[in-house]
């Protein structure tokens, strides 16, 4: 199966949101309180459709099957990292945020797949760091991380909950 990855438009957000009212449902399942207190919403999908920070990944079916932030801003939380980044401080960097794949149709290796071209994107956009977290029982994600050569920076805090902070220079 073929995929392409595009900058999602207000048409999209029904669909981003449905997606990842999936990932906060498989979340709670797993007994984490990652997505659980209101975080991501529609409003916050809006928002980064608004800015060009969302992309939905499609099938060849042309169906959204993922979606993911890249946002080339400052991210607060992370100036308040504990521990330390790889990167020079003060050096540019992209945030990837609200990661998610289908969990009704489950592809083996999607997120992967999307977090490697977001990298192609990101150095296209002549950036070289990148900067994530995650909470620490979101398996998925660290072994995505992990697979990917993401390396362990510390923690930073997001609405009062901590999470792992990793970054990848490319």
């Amino acid at each position: 199966m073929n995929f392409t990855i595009r900058i999602a438009t207000t048409n999209d957000i029904d669909t981003i949101w449905k997606l990842l009212q999936q990932g906060i449902e498989k979340r709670k399942n797993e007994g984490s309180n990652q997505w659980q207190d209101g975080y991501p919403n529609p409003e916050v999908v809006a928002n980064d459709i608004k800015n060009s920070y969302g992309l939905v990944i499609n099938n060849d079916q042309n169906e959204i099957v993922g979606y993911i932030a890249m946002i080339d801003e400052i991210e607060p939380a992370y100036e308040d990292l504990i521990g330390n980044w790889k990167s020079e401080k003060g050096s540019k960097y992209m945030v990837l945020h609200r990661l998610i794949v289908d969990q009704n149709n489950p592809i083996k290796g999607l997120a992967t797949w999307i977090m490697k071209e977001v990298e192609n994107l990101v150095l296209a956009k002549e950036i070289r760091t990148i900067k994530v977290d995650t909470n620490f029982d979101n398996e998925g994600m660290l072994r995505v991380f992990e697979k990917l050569n993401y390396h362990y920076c510390g923690k930073v805090y997001f609405r009062g909950s901590e999470r792992l902070a990793f970054e990848k220079i490319i």
